[in-house]
C-alpha cells in the first residue's frame, strides 16, 4: 500500500512543478508589464497670457483608471479630458511588437504672467499608481499694440538679429560670451546668405547651440527666436575692441492682405519679402592686466585653486613617481602655462601629460586642468622639491594671487638591482675632467702625418659649396619677395590649399555627424576660396558678384550653377531639420570635386 502511494506521488511531482513554473512566469510577465508602464505629461514651454493651449498626458496602456490632476495654479481648465487612442507596431528580430497609447488632453487658459510648474498627475493601472513628470511653463506678457503696417510689408521690428554680450568691460584674457540670436514674427521661406563674424583679437571657444525655436518677449513684443552662434571669447590685447556685426539675408512669408475662398474655406494669401538683417556692432573695453606682472605669472586670469601632490614620497631608485597638479576654477583654462617644477639633477623627467575637463560659462571655462609629470630618481638619498608656485590674476579681487605648495621631501632608497643606471649619468655628483674620465669605446681613427687639410679638395669645398648656396638663396629670396609683393597673386595661389584645409575639418565633423559645424566649415571653405581666387574681400562677397566674376572668367555655367547650389544647400541646411549622413557626404564630395574642377579650369587660362 505504501509503495503504491509513493508511486502516485511521483506521478504528481511533474504536474506540481509545471503549475509552479506557470505561476512564476505569469507573475514575472505581470511585473515586467508594470515596469514598462509609461505615463508622461507634455505642454508648450512658453505661452502668452490670455492664450489657450493643450496639456496632454500619454499612457501606454488602455486600462488606466482614476486620472487625478494636481492643483494647477496660474491656469484655468477650460475643457477636458478629451480621450484619444492610437496604436503602432514595429518588427524587431522577426517579432512584431504592438503598442497602444491613450492620450488625455486638457485645454487650459494662461491667466497670469510668470513661470509655473504643474506637479505630476497620477493614474491607476492594474492596481498600481503611476505618476507623470512635472511640466514647467513660462507665461509671457501679450504683445503691445503696434502701428498698422501696409499689407505685404515688414518693419525693422518684425525681424532682426541681436548680438547679446554677457559683459562689455573686461580685463585682458578674461572671458565673456557673445550670442547671435534671430528674432522674427513671421515664418521664413529661405536663407540666402549668412555671415557671422570671425573674432579677430580674441581666442574663441564655441558653445553648442540647439537651433530650437523658442518664443521670447522683447521690447513689448513676442518673437520666435533661434540662436545662430554662441561663443566664449577671451581678448588677447587691451584697448577698445569691436564685436563685428553678423549678417543674415532671408526671405519671409508675410500676409499680403488678400484673401481667397476655396472648397475648404477662406484663407489669407501670403507673399515673400526679402530682408537683409544685420546686428549692431558692440564695443568692448578691454583693460590691461596690472603692471608689473610677476616673473612666474602663469597667464591665468580668473578664479582658481591649485593642488599639487606626489603619488608617493618614499620609493626606491629607478622607480617612477608622479607629480599631479590640479588647477580648478573658472577662467582662461586653455591658455594657462604650466607651473615650474625644480626636480633634482639626478631625476629623469618625462614630458607632462595634460588632461582637461572644462565646460563653458558666461565668465570663462569652468572645470579642472590636470598636469601629471612622471620622474624617475636614479640615485638613493633624501631630495627636496622646492615649493611649487601658481601665480594668477584673480578677477574677483583684481589683483595677482600666488598659490604655493609646501616643500616636498622625497626619501629614495637604494635600488638593489641597479636597474636603469647604465643609461643615466648622475649629473649632480660627477664632474667631467675633474673626478673621472669616461672610457672611450669604438674603433680608433688613424691619420697619416703627410696628409694636410689646407689645400685639399675638402678644403676648397668648404668655400665653394657655401658660395653656391648663398647665390641660390639670393635668387630664390628675390623671387619670393616679388611674389609676396603681389598680395592678390599669393592669395590666388594659396586659395586651393586653404580651402582643402577647411574641407578636412568639415570631413571630421561629417564623421562625427555634427551637422551644424559641418555646414559651417563647408561654407567657410567656399567663401574663403572665392574671396582669395577672385580677389574680393569676404565682406563684399555675394552669390551675385561671384557668379558675375566667374562668367567673366568664362567658367562653364554648369560648374557655376553647381557652386550656387552648394552654397544654397549649406545655408539652408543649418536651420532645417536634420539631414541624413548620406546627403552630407554627397555634399562634401560635390564640393571637393567642384573646387578641383574649378582649379583645373582656371589654371588653363
Amino acid at each position: 500500500m505504501k509503495s503504491i502511494l509513493m508511486k502516485q506521488l511521483r506521478n504528481i511531482y511533474p504536474l506540481l512543478f509545471f503549475i509552479v513554473v506557470l505561476l512564476f512566469s505569469n507573475t514575472a510577465t505581470t511585473l515586467a508589464q508594470q515596469d514598462q508602464v509609461t505615463f508622461r505629461a507634455s505642454a508648450p514651454a512658453q505661452v502668452i497670457e490670455g492664450e489657450q493651449f493643450r496639456l496632454q498626458y500619454v499612457l501606454n496602456r488602455t486600462n488606466g483608471r482614476d486620472l487625478r490632476l494636481p492643483n494647477i495654479e496660474g491656469f484655468e481648465i477650460l475643457f477636458g479630458p478629451a480621450t484619444s487612442t492610437s496604436s503602432s507596431s514595429m518588427t524587431v528580430g522577426g517579432q512584431t511588437i504592438s503598442e497602444t497609447t491613450v492620450t488625455y488632453t486638457y485645454t487650459l487658459l494662461a491667466r497670469e504672467q510668470g513661470t509655473f510648474t504643474i506637479a505630476p498627475a497620477s493614474i491607476n493601472v492594474g492596481g498600481s499608481t503611476f505618476r507623470s513628470n512635472p511640466v514647467t511653463i513660462t507665461v509671457l506678457p501679450p504683445d503691445q499694440p503696434q502701428e498698422t503696417r501696409q499689407p505685404g510689408t515688414m518693419s525693422a521690428d518684425d525681424a532682426f538679429i541681436r548680438a547679446i554680450i554677457s559683459r562689455t568691460n573686461v580685463f585682458e584674457q578674461e572671458g565673456f560670451t557673445v550670442l547671435f540670436r534671430l528674432y522674427t514674427r513671421f515664418d521664413f521661406v529661405r536663407v540666402s546668405a549668412i555671415e557671422l563674424p570671425d573674432f579677430e583679437g580674441f581666442f574663441v571657444e564655441e558653445i553648442p547651440v540647439s537651433h530650437e525655436t523658442v518664443i521670447r518677449h522683447h521690447n513689448g513684443q513676442n518673437y520666435f527666436t533661434a540662436d545662430l552662434r554662441h561663443v566664449l571669447i577671451f581678448p588677447q590685447r587691451s584697448g577698445q575692441l569691436t564685436i563685428p556685426s553678423g549678417l543674415l539675408d532671408m526671405t519671409f512669408s508675410v500676409p499680403s492682405g488678400r484673401r481667397v475662398s476655396t472648397f475648404f474655406g477662406s484663407h489669407e494669401v501670403m507673399t515673400d519679402v526679402r530682408r537683409e538683417l544685420r546686428s549692431i556692432p558692440v564695443n568692448i573695453n578691454v583693460r590691461p592686466l596690472p603692471s608689473p606682472q610677476p616673473a612666474n605669472f602663469s597667464n591665468a586670469v580668473g578664479t582658481f585653486t591649485f593642488t599639487p601632490s606626489f603619488s608617493t614620497l618614499e620609493t626606491t631608485a629607478n622607480e617612477a613617481i608622479t607629480l599631479r597638479m590640479e588647477i580648478t576654477g573658472t577662467g582662461n583654462m586653455n591658455l594657462i602655462r604650466q607651473p615650474q617644477v625644480q626636480f633634482p639633477a639626478s631625476f629623469e623627467e618625462f614630458t607632462p601629460i595634460i588632461r582637461n575637463s572644462f565646460s563653458p560659462t558666461s565668465t570663462g571655462l569652468s572645470g579642472t586642468r590636470t598636469i601629471e609629470i612622471t620622474a624617475i630618481p636614479r640615485h638613493e638619498g633624501e631630495f627636496t622639491i622646492p615649493p611649487i608656485e601658481f601665480v594668477f590674476f584673480d578677477t574677483t579681487t583684481q589683483s595677482y594671487r600666488t598659490e604655493r605648495s609646501p616643500e616636498f621631501v622625497l626619501q629614495i632608497a637604494r635600488d638593489e638591482h641597479n636597474r636603469g643606471t647604465a643609461t643615466f649619468v648622475n649629473r649632480q655628483g660627477v664632474r667631467i675632467e675633474q673626478d673621472i674620465r669616461f672610457i672611450k669605446t669604438g674603433h680608433p681613427t688613424f691619420v697619416s702625418r703627410t696628409d694636410f687639410f689646407i689645400g685639399s679638395f675638402t678644403y676648397w669645398l668648404w668655400y665653394i659649396v657655401p658660395f653656391l648656396l648663398l647665390v641660390s638663396l639670393y635668387i630664390i629670396y628675390r623671387k619670393r619677395i616679388k611674389e609676396n609683393a603681389n598680395v592678390a597673386l599669393m592669395r590666388n595661389k594659396k586659395a586651393n590649399k586653404i580651402a582643402k584645409k577647411r574641407l578636412k575639418m568639415a570631413e571630421k565633423y561629417l564623421k562625427k555627424h555634427d551637422k551644424a559645424n559641418f555646414y559651417d566649415e563647408v561654407l567657410r571653405a567656399l567663401w574663403g576660396y572665392f574671396s582669395d581666387k577672385l580677389s574680393i574681400p569676404v565682406a563684399q562677397l555675394s552669390k551675385n558678384n561671384i557668379e558675375a566674376e566667374l562668367m567673366n572668367l568664362e567658367v562653364n555655367p554648369v560648374l557655376i550653377q553647381q557652386f550656387m547650389d552648394i552654397l544654397n544647400t549649406c545655408e539652408f541646411a543649418r536651420y532645417a531639420p536634420g539631414d541624413c549622413e548620406a546627403a552630407m557626404d554627397k555634399l562634401y564630395q560635390d564640393t571637393v570635386k567642384a573646387i578641383e574642377e574649378m582649379e583645373s579650369k582656371l589654371k588653363r587660362k
